[in-house]
């Protein structure tokens, strides 16, 4: 398990996060896109399981901080999986406001540098850092020329429908399918 040299988040701190209703409650916009995102996200009794089988360990994934900004598409596509992943593993999930919780996101920066959201951070029961996971799969990564396609010498306002489209599409639902996938995987990794 990784050791961590700086620490802004006590248990404390975790506990003041906003559970994923709290969080719903609490934002401006894109509700109906975090609830559709979460609806649509489907994890299989076999992840299911390996991540409680993960979460029962010692050193397991108790925990599970998110720091993401409602009007974030990475946001409202990932937030909701990690918190269908919480819900069926027994993961207590808190939410930070990125950009009110600065102090937060400087420890936990993509590549070092990054302010990337969603960002997510696992601890044990006893609050020990796991590991971390960021922004989008890499599949995501790999593929977003088809997103930007949408965009390509069109008025923004034009290419809005395509862009909804898009994300009730087959890529998009494979990105959420993705994001359980790594997440399964980097905690497999770390929790041994």
């Amino acid at each position: 398990m990784a050791q961590r040299t700086k620490n802004v988040v006590t248990p404390e701190r975790f506990a003041q996060g906003l559970t994923y209703e709290q969080w719903l409650e609490a934002i401006d916009r894109n509700q109906e896109r975090f609830r559709e995102n979460y609806e649509r996200t489907d994890l299989s009794e076999e992840d299911a399981q390996a991540f409680r089988e993960l979460v029962a360990r010692p050193d397991g994934p108790a925990r599970c901080l998110a720091l993401a900004e409602a009007w974030c598409p990475d946001a409202f596509r990932g937030l909701p999986v990690v918190a269908r992943i919480a819900e069926a593993a027994g993961m207590e999930l808190r939410i930070f406001f990125r950009d009110q919780n600065k102090d937060i996101m400087a420890e936990f920066l993509n590549q070092g540098e990054f302010e990337s959201i969603p960002t997510f951070v696992f601890y044990t029961r006893d609050h020990r850092y796991i590991a971390q996971w960021a922004e989008r799969p890499a599949i995501a990564n790999e593929q977003m020329g088809e997103l930007r396609k949408i965009f390509e010498g069109r008025p923004r306002e034009e290419a809005m429908a395509d862009y909804i489209s898009f994300q009730n599409g087959p890529i998009w639902a494979n990105w959420r399918e993705e994001t359980v996938r790594e997440i399964r995987e980097l905690l497999a990794q770390h929790c041994r």
